[in-house]
């Protein structure tokens, strides 16, 4: 994992100690809850002036989590105040730089929650102005839902402020990066995640100030106006936004032939793309897809109904569009026995120090966790705050018990009133254990714990890989599915979702031109010319 280095400019204040801690802390965190982050896109970050970085919330405080963790230099956050309100969470927020945003429907007195936001706001847009760093979630609220829900003022109101404070000052004109946020599945462990840094948007002129507040009050909201519309497009079309799970699963797994076949096109080895490719190939599939919906909306409808009625059928047997890929036309006992090995491999290590590290250091705060959860979950508190107790668990139960198991352990290995210290000392090199400095032997097991953890981790991934691969095997030499045909018709979709690829211009083609701010992938992409598009042509019956 390769986390972006932070600005060194001279202008760039100094990043503080505790916002630094806190996040080496959200690292440490979200690299053992996923398995696989990737950041791209970087290149896209403004050189000089302050950041609005927008993106939606789909998954609590994962996201401004993984945020913290991704983006550089130094990031305020802007939550919902209640977040505050538990106990030592609050202490982390603030130390990551989280500020709170307080809506008028949580407060009894709805005046003064507006003022305080007021104020909050004219802050943000101080800070950005200044050079500083902002992340919102202009939807206002997280959800768990395929589409971008309705974008809010609030980004729009800072960056407008933002600029002209900065064009009083003659500072640098503050930007908007837009961020895809790309989860696998955010709430299951050890899944995959994305980070897209995309291009600044370019955005109309603010209104010029005027002496009329009437009018000046007007114009402005015609901007803001715009430019939420604009933010609302944005974040659909980077987060790959779609009205349904079902059209966004189409997307996903259509993703998926498309790319295996081009890999049998390029006569190359199949293996799975990082999560970043995967995203890409998704976006260039859910670009071609809307724009031959326009253009050709009777075959490429029916094109999604044969996709859909394949991916039901493979659902219906257990099986997904990779097992039908990377079935071996011929069968080995050589490549069954490697898959085997390596199973037998983890298995072993598994059991071995590593694991009972793992969990003697670790089970007992996660069961706590998961009492607590359980508890919260009876009183019937709201979903967004049980999600806390994750970084909770993490904040408070497994740093304490992480201690408390550093001391026990010392204690058994260096008191005389301990059976094991009995055992040591009967032995004559086992004996100089003994002699070890409580200290020292108290700071390797606390270090211990957490790097055990993740050595588990690491052997449970490949145990759960090398188990999918013997499974697979097994799905393979079912004599029961008619592999032929599943083979056969899922090359012959692959097929023509290429074909759609290969006579259109789109995201990630060296010469695909990203579309206006505020507008879709689909408004850029267009028909190859020459060749290529003869090619989609004369595949039309394809689609039928």
């Amino acid at each position: 994992m390769r986390w972006l280095k932070d600005p060194s400019r001279d202008d760039e204040d100094k990043i503080p100690l505790s916002y630094r801690i806190a996040r080496r802390f959200y690292r440490f965190l979200t690299n053992i809850w996923f398995r696989e982050i990737n950041i791209v896109d970087d290149e896209n970050l403004p050189p000089e002036g302050g950041i609005l970085f927008i993106t939606w919330h789909p998954s609590g405080l994962i996201d401004p989590m993984l945020m913290t963790a991704s983006l550089p230099g130094k990031l305020t956050t802007i939550a919902k105040h209640t977040l505050f309100k538990i106990p030592l969470l609050g202490r982390l927020l603030s130390a990551s730089g989280v500020v709170p945003v307080e809506r008028p429907g949580d407060s009894k007195d709805k005046q003064a929650a507006r003022a305080r936001n007021a104020k909050m706001l004219a802050n943000m847009s101080h800070q950005i102005a200044h050079g500083g760093r902002v992340l919102i979630f202009p939807e206002g609220a997280t959800h768990a839902e395929s589409n971008v829900r309705r974008v809010r003022s609030g980004a729009a109101r800072i960056l407008l402020h933002a600029r002209r404070e900065a064009i009083e000052k003659e500072l640098p004109e503050p930007q908007v990066v837009p961020i895809g946020l790309h989860y696998s599945e955010s709430h299951t462990f050890r899944e995959r995640a994305a980070v897209v840094i995309e291009r600044v948007m370019e955005l109309n002129p603010i209104p010029p100030t005027v002496g009329d507040s009437f009018e000046q009050d007007r114009t402005d909201r015609i901007w803001i106006e715009g430019v939420t519309q604009a933010i609302d497009v944005e974040l659909r079309r980077a987060n790959l936004s779609k009205t349904t799970w079902r059209e966004r699963t189409m997307i996903w797994k259509g993703r998926s032939l498309a790319y295996a076949e081009k890999k049998r096109i390029e006569g190359e080895r199949l293996v799975k793309p990082s999560y970043a490719e995967s995203v890409l190939g998704a976006r260039r599939l859910r670009a071609g897809w809307e724009y031959m919906m326009t253009q050709r909306p009777e075959e490429t409808q029916q094109l999604a109904e044969d996709c859909e009625q394949h991916f039901e059928a493979l659902t219906r047997r257990g099986i997904s569009p990779y097992d039908v890929d990377s079935r071996p036309e011929t069968f080995s006992v050589f490549g069954y026995l490697k898959v085997l090995a390596i199973w037998i491999w983890a298995l072993v290590w598994m059991f071995g120090l590593v694991t009972w590290s793992a969990i003697a250091g670790n089970y007992p705060p996660y069961k706590g966790n998961g009492l607590l959860s359980w508890v919260m979950k009876k009183q019937k508190i709201d979903t967004s705050v049980i999600g806390t107790i994750k970084v909770l668990s993490a904040v408070i139960f497994f740093p304490m018990w992480w201690m408390v198991a550093s001391a026990i352990m010392t204690w058994s290995l260096l008191s005389t009133a301990s059976p094991i210290n009995s055992f040591l000392i009967s032995h004559w090199l086992l004996e100089y254990i003994t002699y070890l400095p409580a200290l020292g032997i108290f700071l390797v097991f606390l270090l211990w714990w957490p790097l055990s953890a993740r050595l588990h981790l690491k052997l449970y991934a490949r145990l759960v890989r090398s188990s999918r691969d013997l499974k697979r095997w097994k799905i393979w030499k079912d004599q029961d599915t008619n592999w032929d045909e599943l083979v056969q018709v899922q090359r012959e979709l692959a097929s023509r979702l290429v074909q759609i690829g290969a006579g259109l211009v789109l995201p990630g083609d060296p010469d695909w031109t990203d579309p206006p701010s505020g507008h879709d992938d689909v408004v850029s992409v267009c028909l190859r010319s020459g060749e290529s598009a003869k090619v989609l042509n004369s595949n039309a019956q394809g689609f039928e």
